[in-house]
């Protein structure tokens, strides 16, 4: 009996032992992981901004505004696939708050080959942190004088009819645009590069001179509306097919989420070719030490000129570095017949939702 006690008492020794150690090697391995913070400090912001970004690059379009028409239509199911509180990535300019304001992401990442739309979203980040509400939001945008009469309660399609009548303001853009930077530079202390200055007053002098009106256009084309394209005012009062408008300009309560996470410094503008070797799996491992799942990820069409010049398998390489599960959610967008892609959707361009663990179990495969 005694020899069976004492083996019992040393298989219970060492199973106390494992059980300790499991769970020191548990809490080591959770002690890696960061919470998400609820704000980021200007330092961290610029800095993440910053380190996470690679050169400068150039694109046929300055992207002052999308070109999506139908980039609403996809929205009620995106937010039945989607969680809330997760991560989103994004590329382009506007739409992404749309998109934003659907999935209510913790963080976001803006990550796009050109500088000059980290420009742009530095603009965006002043507007949102300086304006009331939208309508207050929209006069700041295109430095029009605020009509009477419009509320926090007023419809996207009051302010934009309200505004529709209002003639821009050279000296209103002027204190503005010196507004802008000063918020930027001294209220922020953000250190700006000399391109930086340069680019946030050719952005919002496009957006001046445009207005409400102002549409997507090649780079080194003028003109305001038509070319097929919507304008500003289009894109913000379209609905989601159901009748239902989903812009982020659409409601008071978009509006005031997407305020917030810019307030907060969780929208994080990164300069990064998707086909690149850094921008994108920076990010992903930033996400992955604080514990964060990508939501969703708004790819538009990038993708097929990632396939035109031999970029997408090193994106998907990529994309596979990202922490995700089976929600988690590409919003892609494509051209019909461009870069080999068939026609579908409505009129050549076509916009829907598919699993990012598909695409890159696909690729990671090969």
């Amino acid at each position: 009996m005694s020899t069976v006690r004492a083996r019992l008492l040393w298989a219970g020794s060492v199973l106390a032992v494992l059980v300790v150690a499991a769970l020191a090697s548990g809490a080591r391995s959770r002690s890696t992981v960061a919470q998400l913070p609820a704000r980021l400090t200007d330092q961290q912001f610029w800095q993440l901004s910053q380190d996470f970004s690679e050169a400068d690059g150039t694109f046929h379009s300055e992207n002052l505004v999308s070109n999506e028409i139908r980039f609403q239509t996809i929205v009620p199911d995106l937010v039945r696939a989607v969680q809330p509180g997760r991560a989103y990535v994004g590329v382009g300019s506007e739409q992404n708050f749309t998109y934003m304001a659907a999935v209510r992401p913790k963080v976001a990442f803006i990550v796009d080959l050109r500088r000059g739309n980290l420009d742009l979203h530095l603009i965006y980040k002043t507007l949102f942190e300086l304006s009331s509400d939208r309508a207050d939001f929209v006069s700041r945008l295109f430095s029009r004088p605020r009509p009477s009469g419009l509320t926090a309660a007023s419809s996207v399609d009051e302010i934009f009819a309200a505004y529709a009548g209002v003639a821009p303001s050279e000296a209103l853009y002027a204190a503005n645009l010196k507004t802008i930077t000063a918020h930027l530079t001294k209220t922020h202390g953000f250190t700006l590069l000399d391109g930086d200055h340069d680019g946030i007053e050719f952005v919002y002098r496009s957006w001046f001179e445009g207005g409400p009106d102002i549409y997507y256009q090649l780079t080194g084309r003028g003109g305001r509306g038509g070319g097929g394209f919507p304008t500003y005012a289009d894109l913000m009062t379209t609905t989601d097919g159901e009748g239902r408008a989903r812009s982020y300009l659409a409601s008071d309560e978009s509006f005031r989420f997407i305020k917030d996470l810019q307030t907060k410094n969780l929208v994080i503008p990164v300069v990064g070719n998707f086909g690149g070797p850094k921008a994108l799996r920076s990010v992903a491992g930033w996400l992955k030490q604080h514990g964060m799942t990508v939501g969703a990820f708004y790819t538009s069409n990038v993708e097929q000129y990632l396939r035109r010049d031999g970029l997408w398998d090193t994106f998907c390489a990529s994309g596979a570095t990202f922490p995700i599960d089976e929600a988690s959610t590409f919003i892609r967008s494509e051209r019909g017949g461009f870069a080999g892609t068939p026609q579908r959707g409505i009129g050549g361009f076509w916009v829907g939702l598919e699993p990012i663990a598909a695409t890159t179990r696909a690729c990671t495969a090969r």
